[in-house]
């Protein structure tokens, strides 16, 4: 499967300033498979190597940073010498092994020839403070969280990997044609009404199967729904894994808790996210570390409100009032256990939820293709703006729609309000710009979510 973050491999390849580069993302993202299909296409030899259960392997970086003595002993350890100008060497999980994270500095200052590529799905916990007020480790007992101080910054390059976006999944089902076409569009011209319906399909298809690749791959080899859902359910319960093996035990109420109830929470009209609906008792101040755990695995995003769109939105976002959307929207649906018969319906029992998986096939677009999380705007209790990005000095709002019928005072209301150069609408509805006295209107169809900075100069 293609990936776009290739083409960044390559430029980390070809870079003559070269430093030891980490690949970070959620688990089951496709970590590992790409960094081994890039080493195997690009170098003449790879040496892997999982931190993860492998005490032996952690043995070799505890002693001292001596990178010729560490290189030796790896390659005692898979009975091959690595030759730093013919091998690549891949370290994955390095998360479970600080001393190796510590190492990467002194490769980069010693041994810069040695290409070094590490994954680290758990990275972020990792290196954020404890999660528990009593100091208890996050990762397994053996790894010394205190140890990472010595993190090597700005002697590493860092990538991030998100779940296969909507681009990705058109070449995942063989249709390079449609995602060169998407990606040649002009600034204003339409979709072409031939391939509307097809282009809407497959769109369809995203949201009933996501980015994870393993399901994407499922999807494409059988067309079976069922089979689908019994990949997103085993990823699922994967994470659900990793909640009681790698976070504080008491502490696992909290971060199931929460995961638990993020479709219920998003399925509100108000979408923010509510503390004490989680659990009895539930508080910001005892509940913020696990929901910070989640944001830090990658799992969800935090979008805070911004109440004036001011510049930057960074400083004027109010942390304390937020929503929360899962990494992937194959994996909100099936969380929620919503149907995706549900999805497609006119039924307005079905509405809410269909509106809150559009948003969140929407986030997920946006973070991939910049980066950025962006956040949202709520005027009081009158009228609120999905999503508000900083595109270089502009702020621009992005109203959501999921179907056809796009018709909502909330976008009028902060254009009136705050006259933005650049208004932005996501519907179905095909691509159309306009120009009057409060600037300049954008409507995309959803399945363009990925490409919105084209459309923002």
């Amino acid at each position: 499967m293609y990936r776009h973050i290739y083409q960044d491999l390559i430029q980390w390849k070809e870079s003559k300033t070269r430093k030891p580069l980490i690949l970070k993302g959620v688990r089951q993202c496709g970590k590992t498979w790409l960094l081994k299909t890039f080493a195997a296409e690009h170098f003449e030899d790879v040496a892997y190597f999982n931190f993860e259960g492998n005490d032996s392997l952690q043995i070799c970086f505890t002693r001292d940073m001596n990178t010729e003595r560490i290189l030796k002993e790896l390659g005692q350890i898979r009975h091959k010498s690595i030759d730093p100008k013919k091998t690549v060497v891949i370290f994955d999980e390095i998360q479970f092994c600080p001393s190796a994270l510590t190492s990467l500095k002194y490769f980069f200052e010693n041994m810069p020839e040695l290409p070094i590529m590490c994954a680290g799905s758990l990275l972020g916990i990792a290196l954020a403070k404890p999660l528990s007020s009593q100091g208890r480790p996050l990762l397994n007992a053996s790894v010394d969280i205190s140890s990472l101080s010595a993190f090597p910054v700005g002697k590493v390059t860092f990538l991030t990997l998100y779940p296969m976006d909507f681009s990705e999944f058109l070449l995942a089902n063989g249709e390079e044609y449609l995602y060169n076409y998407l990606n040649d569009l002009n600034f204003d011209e339409k979709i072409s009404p031939p391939l509307v319906d097809g282009i809407t399909g497959y769109y369809r298809d995203y949201i009933l199967v996501g980015g994870m690749p393993e399901a994407v791959n499922t999807w494409v080899l059988t067309h079976d729904v069922g089979k689908v859902d019994t990949v997103l359910t085993e990823i699922l319960n994967s994470y659900e894994f990793d909640f009681a093996k790698h976070a504080p035990s008491a502490d696992y109420p909290k971060l199931s808790g929460i995961w638990k109830a993020i479709p219920s929470q998003l399925a509100k009209e108000n979408r923010k996210f509510i503390y004490s609906k989680v659990m009895t008792g539930g508080r910001g101040r005892n509940m913020s570390d696990a929901l910070q755990w989640l944001v830090d695995a990658g799992l969800v995003y935090k979008i805070d409100r911004v109440e004036r769109p001011d510049y930057p939105l960074s400083v004027t976002a109010d942390s304390s009032y937020f929503k929360v959307y899962l990494c992937d929207v194959g994996l909100l649906r099936r969380l929620s256990r919503f149907d995706i018969e549900g999805f497609f319906a006119d039924s307005p029992e079905f509405a809410l939820m269909r509106g809150v998986i559009t948003e969140n096939f929407v986030l997920t677009e946006l973070i991939s293709s910049s980066g950025e999380v962006p956040f949202y705007w709520k005027s009081g209790n009158t009228a609120e703006v999905e999503f508000v990005v900083q595109h270089g000095v502009d702020i621009v709002p992005v109203e959501v729609k999921a179907g056809l019928h796009t018709s909502s005072k909330s976008l009028a209301v902060y254009r009136e309000k705050y006259h933005p150069r650049i208004a932005l609408r996501m519907s179905l509805k095909n691509v159309g710009i306009t120009d009057d006295s409060r600037g300049r209107f954008i409507s995309l169809p959803l399945y363009l979510a990925g490409k919105v900075t084209k459309y923002l100069h």
